[in-house]
């Protein structure tokens, strides 16, 4: 979240999985060592202030890498193995 642009100038849209996503909550605790209702509210904040925009929000990990290899400037995350919806 601190991040905004790409090194190229481009800002970054930001791809996730819902907040009760098991996937999701592994992600958030594991990468970014906050658990998923604090990155919740930080992009609250961020989005009510006007500095930040929410990210797109996708129902599973086969959408997830749909969206991201149709999105240019975009970054998401899935399992290792791909498979685990």
């Amino acid at each position: 979240m601190r991040t905004l642009y790409w090194p190229n100038g481009k800002r970054i849209k930001v791809i996730v999985l819902p907040g009760d996503h098991p996937l999701h909550k592994q992600f958030v605790k594991e990468n970014l060592h906050i658990f998923p209702h604090q990155l919740r509210r930080a992009w609250n904040r961020k989005t009510y202030t006007g500095t930040g925009q929410a990210p797109i929000t996708v129902g599973s990990m086969t959408e997830m890498q749909k969206l991201v290899n149709q999105t240019k400037n975009s970054i998401g995350y899935i399992d290792k193995g791909g498979q685990n919806e």
